[in-house]
């Protein structure tokens, strides 16, 4: 590289140079928002939940999932056995839907008294934990 030509100095006129001033601190930038944030958090918080959220959690447990299928079982039962009596032809199909009610209702019932026994059973036992 070559050297700028500078304009030949006497010596006794030195250039002073004007003190640096301090740059002022810029703040950091927020990232930009997207337009969706806004729309996802809707103002409330994470702790709110709404109706719909807590009987779609239920929905999803598998212990209501468990008592469908107990009660499903129980009124295809019950169909099927009032499908191989023959007898009241014209009453047949509403007192085989009823049957099958009662019975899918009874099953689940039982089930849920079931679970709820177990569950009354595990919390009575002395934990491990608390004799030390």
């Amino acid at each position: 590289m070559a050297k700028r030509a500078s304009p030949a100095s006497t010596g006794t006129s030195k250039r002073k140079r004007a003190a640096a001033k301090p740059k002022a601190k810029t703040a950091a930038r927020k990232p930009a928002r997207r337009a969706g944030a806004d729309r996802r958090k809707s103002g409330r918080r994470s702790s709110d939940r709404t109706a719909a959220d807590a009987l779609i959690q239920l929905i999803e447990s598998p212990l209501v999932a468990d008592l469908l299928a107990v009660g499903a079982m129980a009124a295809l039962a019950a169909i099927a056995s009032s499908s191989l009596r023959k007898g009241d032809d014209g009453r047949r199909s509403s007192s085989a839907l009823k049957a099958a009610a009662k019975a899918a209702a009874a099953a689940m019932g039982r089930r849920l008294s079931s679970e709820i026994d177990e569950i009354r059973n595990a919390s009575k036992k002395p934990k491990a934990s608390a004799k030390a």
